[in-house]
């Protein structure tokens, strides 16, 4: 962690903190944003705004903290790659792009860090905190193909007993007012998820779960609507108390290579934290 303090001189009494620090101490916007969401920013001692004015003599402090990175050497499991396409078996917690607050931490980073010079290219794109099998095409004709060819298997914990395998056709729409949760709604896109018991147990059902179509969120909000969300799902009504994240793993992933046109099936088993709550 590094703290850097600016004792305010008269020339700048008035400003706001965004314009002291970008227009003073040429401090760029991005790193302005990333301390901001981490109430880096202080004045006088205090957590401070961006918009906040400053006085004469006023101390501005920033403290950054140290990034985040994903080291070329992490226990990450690959299990495929050759010359066209790589398969990852991400972990929950790892995003797949950077973004604010995530900037060296992605697979993306991670990716570049090995394979340099080579664009980063995923088929399929896991939430943050999804776990299982994500596909990375190595050039662009790789990437055109697997994006055609490529059925995805994913394994869900929900609270509630299913019994019978089932469709869910709902249409999908953004919430109003948010860039993030979803919703069933008429004005929202055609969907359907496509899903079979595999056990029940503690109040639970494990599911293997295809989909038929990639909206947003679509396992999550499907399930949810229907009265069995996910666990550990806190957004779409979830249960944490058992787990703090989506019980959501890809578990199949099945390709026709780009070049050998042979078909490729790669299968990796649910993670610890998952199979505990059917123990």
């Amino acid at each position: 962690m590094r703290r850097i303090d600016f004792v305010v001189e008269p020339s700048f009494d008035g400003f706001t903190v965004e314009k002291y620090l970008k227009e003073e101490k040429h401090l760029s916007r991005r790193l302005i944003t990333s301390v901001k969401y981490s109430s880096g920013i202080l004045i006088n001692g205090k957590v401070a705004r961006t918009v906040d004015t400053i006085r004469c003599k006023d101390t501005v402090s920033v403290i950054m903290e140290d990034e985040k990175r994903l080291e070329e050497n992490i226990a990450l499991n690959i299990p495929v790659v050759d010359d066209d396409v790589v398969v990852f078996d991400k972990p929950f917690g790892v995003p797949v792009h950077p973004s604010i607050n995530h900037y060296n931490d992605t697979l993306g980073n991670y990716f570049s860090a090995v394979y340099k010079g080579v664009s980063f290219r995923p088929v399929n794109r896991l939430d943050k905190d999804t776990s299982g099998l994500c596909a990375v095409a190595k050039n662009p004709f790789s990437a055109f193909v697997l994006q055609k060819n490529t059925d995805k298997t994913y394994f869900a914990i929900v609270k509630g007993e299913i019994r019978e395998s089932g469709k869910i056709e709902l249409p999908i729409a953004r919430e109003s007012d948010t860039i993030i949760k979803r919703k069933v709604d008429e004005s929202g896109q055609y969907a359907v998820t496509e899903y079979a018991p595999v056990m029940t147990k503690n109040g639970l059902t494990l599911l293997e779960i295809k989909l038929l179509t990639g909206r947003t969120h679509q396992i999550r909000v499907h399930f949810s609507h229907i009265g069995y969300p996910l666990v550990g799902d806190g957004l779409y009504g979830g249960d944490m108390s058992l787990m703090s994240r989506q019980a959501l793993h890809c578990g199949r992933l099945s390709f026709v290579h780009p070049l050998s046109n042979e078909r490729v099936t790669v299968e990796c088993p649910l993670p610890e934290d998952m199979w505990a709550l059917l123990r």
